[in-house]
């Protein structure tokens, strides 16, 4: 009898691995690929500036001669300078102008209150004068018990004392027979009078009005006529 061939046995698809070079299997390399993968994905990075100006330096390079800025940042390093030192030095001018300024107002100051100082005791030595002759009218009266001689030495000191307000420009306003102006007079009183012309005319003067240059000093207290 024949003899019958032994059966082929069918072998499966899934086969092992063959074994690494390290011993390990394929599945084992594959996980460890996938694992260095994730952590290069992982790992944090930095911005690292390689402009040689902003590398510090090095004691190698200590010697040499150091890395200089771009044209254009020392160009503007250069002008910002530039302007720094214009307003430092505006700056200090202004502080000298209002130096001098302030000087010169505290010289005007003194100089319009010495200026007022000296007016005031030249107007006293002028009113003693008027003191001097109103005595001397008055010793010359009681030594001639004479009242004409008391009312003559008044009237040259009135006279002489007007004298003494002109020079400092103040002069007696005439009132008496002009119309009655309520910026250079104060009404007191109002007289009757028959004559139309008079009507609203100054027709009393109770105290004189005085002007200082074309000021009213003190307005003339007057009586106004008053049409009947």
């Amino acid at each position: 009898m024949p003899k019958k061939a032994p059966a082929q046995t069918t072998k499966s698809s899934h086969q092992p691995k063959s074994p690494g070079p390290d011993g390990t299997h394929g599945g084992s390399q594959e996980k460890a690929q996938d694992k260095g993968h994730d952590e290069v994905e992982a790992k944090p990075f930095a911005v690292v500036d390689r402009r040689f100006w902003a590398q510090p330096p090095s004691d190698e390079h200590s010697d040499a001669e150091p890395a200089r800025k771009p044209s254009f940042v020392e160009d503007l390093e250069k002008r910002l300078k530039e302007q720094q030192d214009k307003v430092s030095d505006t700056l200090a001018r202004h502080q000298h102008a209002v130096a001098e300024f302030e000087a010169a107002r505290a010289r005007l100051r003194r100089d319009m209150a010495k200026e007022v100082e000296g007016n005031r005791r030249a107007l006293f030595v002028d009113l003693l004068e008027i003191v001097d002759n109103l005595e001397r009218a008055i010793t010359a009266a009681e030594a001639t018990n004479d009242t004409n001689t008391l009312i003559d030495g008044v009237k040259l000191v009135r006279a002489q004392f007007l004298a003494k307000l002109a020079e400092y420009g103040v002069r007696q306003n005439e009132s008496l027979g002009h119309h009655f102006d309520p910026a250079q007079h104060a009404a007191v009183s109002t007289v009757p009078v028959k004559d139309p012309a008079q009507d609203g005319v100054v027709v009393g003067v109770v105290k004189e009005g005085y002007l200082v240059g074309d000021e009213v000093l003190r307005p003339a207290t007057v009586a106004v006529g008053a049409k009947e």
